[in-house]
């Protein structure tokens, strides 16, 4: 008889998780993860990031670019600038749930 101990993940969803793993250690530093939330708003230039969060354009753009090659936002040229959106809808909703998320847990007395 086999416990829950004895059976292996499925082959797909262990390649799932193998796949999504860094794209979750991308969204886990919180200054990513702020600008992630800032783009599920809409689509912003650095300036605007930097604007938003008060980080220096500098430290923005170094946050940026994990999550580029993650593929989780894009950029898009304007003029002597680029705009960064997310890169699908896809993600935006998740993102903002569990933003949420947070909120409901911070009033949980869960002790």
């Amino acid at each position: 008889m086999a416990t829950t101990l004895d059976v292996q993940p499925d082959a797909s969803i262990t390649e799932k998780a193998r796949m999504l793993a860094p794209q979750l250690k991308a969204l886990g530093d919180e200054t990513r993860l702020t600008l992630v939330l800032l783009l599920a708003e809409r689509p912003r230039s650095v300036r605007e990031l930097t604007e938003a969060t008060g980080l220096s354009q500098t430290l923005v753009s170094h946050h940026l670019t994990p999550l580029r090659e993650q593929n989780l936002i894009t950029a898009t040229p304007k003029g002597r600038s680029n705009i960064y959106s997310l890169c699908c809808d896809e993600i935006a909703v998740p993102v903002q749930m569990l933003a949420g998320l947070a909120e409901l847990t911070a009033g949980c007395d869960c002790d």
